[in-house]
Parts: C-alpha cells; sequence; structure tokens
C-alpha cells in the first residue's frame, strides 16, 4: 500500500509549530506494513490542496491530509478537498446534532466562557462535508474528519490527529515487512555489502548513520518475510551486529 502525507499549515513553513504529524504517521503505516512514498507540506491555500489532493489521489492507494479543519478562516482543507473531486459541501445533519449536543455540553461544563466571549460558531459550517464523505468524528476534536474515496482528511493538532487516525488505522494494513539491527561497520566500509544484498535477496535496506555513540542502524525491508531475514542474517554476518535492547532482528 503507497501512501502520500500531505501536511497543511502556514505555521509549519513559518516554523512556528513543529511538523510532528507527517513523522507519527509515517511511523504507524510503516508499522502496519503501508509505505509512505510521498511528503509534502504546503500552505493554507485552497487551490493548492486541491491540486496535490486531485494528483496524487490518482497516484497512490492513500492520501492523508492533515490540518486546516476548524472554524477558522485559513481552515480550507474540506472544501480543498471538495473541490478536488467536483463535490459539493453538504451538511450532515447527524455531525451537526452531535455538534449541537457537543456544544451544549461546553456550556454546562465551561459557564464563564460563554458568558464572557460571544461565540459565533457556525454549525453548519462546521458539520459541512464534502458530498459522499464518510465522516470521521473523535470526542478529542471539534473538527469533524472525513474520508472520500481514498483520501482521509485529519485534523492538525497531534492528539486529536492521533485520536481520529485510529479510527481508520486498519484501512493502512500492508504486506510491507521489515527487520533492524545496528553494526559497528562505517557507514562507507559497507557499500558493497548493501548493494550485493539487494541484489541477491530482491529488499530495500536503508542506512541510518549514527549520530553519535550509538553504532550505524540498517534497516532491511520488502514484502516476502523469508527473503527479509534472509537477507538480515547475510548481511549480518558481513558487516557484524553490534546488539542493542531495541534490536529487531
Amino acid at each position: 500500500m503507497k501512501v502520500a502525507l500531505l501536511t497543511v499549515g502556514d505555521e509549519l513553513l513559518a516554523g512556528d509549530t513543529v511538523n510532528t504529524n507527517a513523522a507519527w504517521l509515517a511511523s504507524r503505516i510503516d508499522e502496519r506494513g503501508g509505505s509512505v512514498v510521498r511528503v509534502l507540506t504546503i500552505p493554507d491555500d485552497r487551490a493548492l490542496i486541491a491540486r496535490w489532493v486531485r494528483e496524487w489521489a490518482g497516484d497512490f492507494d492513500a492520501v492523508v491530509v492533515t490540518g486546516g479543519l476548524g472554524g477558522t478562516p485559513d481552515d480550507v482543507t474540506l472544501a480543498a478537498v471538495a473541490d478536488a473531486f467536483e463535490r459539493e459541501l453538504v451538511v450532515n445533519p447527524e455531525i451537526r446534532a452531535l455538534l449541537v449536543e457537543k456544544a451544549e455540553h461546553y456550556r454546562e461544563e465551561h459557564p464563564d466562557l460563554t458568558e464572557r466571549y460571544e461565540f459565533d460558531f457556525d454549525l453548519d459550517e462546521a458539520a459541512s462535508l464534502p458530498e459522499g464523505g464518510r465522516p470521521l468524528v473523535v470526542e478529542e476534536a471539534w473538527g469533524v474528519g472525513c474520508v472520500l474515496e481514498n483520501v482521509y482528511i485529519l485534523p492538525g493538532i497531534p492528539d486529536e490527529m492521533e485520536a481520529m487516525f485510529a479510527r481508520v488505522a486498519d484501512e493502512f494494513d500492508g504486506d510491507v515487512v521489515s527487520e533492524t539491527f545496528h553494526t559497528p561497520t562505517p557507514e562507507g566500509a559497507m557499500t558493497a555489502a548493501l548493494r550485493e544484498v539487494r541484489e541477491r535477496f530482491g529488499v530495500a535496506v536503508g542506512s541510518y548513520p549514527s549520530t553519535g555513540s550509538e553504532p550505524n542502524r540498517l534497516k532491511v525491508t520488502g514484502t516476502d518475510p523469508e527473503a527479509v531475514a534472509d537477507a538480515t542474517t547475510w548481511l549480518g554476518d558481513r558487516v557484524g551486529r553490534a546488539d542493542l535492547p531495541d534490536d529487531e532482528a
């Protein structure tokens, strides 16, 4: 399963917010056997979001879009995805009813805030989704996510995004497996072995140099568990292993 991640937000591009969502999603999708093959961060630009969603929806098995859900003027992601598929935004009555209930509960729990400030939360707008979309609602978020064909629209706030992804995580299962081990061999001395293991076993190998005292890390990946295991053993015999508690191989 090939997946593309599109993270949306002016604040990400300005460096005001660290883009942890892409790393978190890539890790979870990888764990489930999927492969993240594209990651792109773009501003809160409706036309630009629509362009990339339209292109990537046809190129990949799934596209995950995070950010731009909510009630402020820069939250344009749902409208952009609707544009990409030439759909209208329509009010979902069930979602609207849930948001009404949620708003009433909030007023009861926070009377001081609701009396002090004037909230102009547009329930119709908040409950509007691209026509034909499957809503995603979690207790942690006010914003409503959506699945439209193979595009998954999630919030940008990490806690909300993670809770919403849990609702659809099973849809990202794939057949990619991997094994990881550490080696004391310098990266520059492994070139021949890394080239040969790819050719011999038909696997991919990622080499991740140490950034400190920890040994270099190698990750062997493929779709045949037996080939991955054999390749890992073969490679370990040639470059050596530095066993650490978190080694998976």
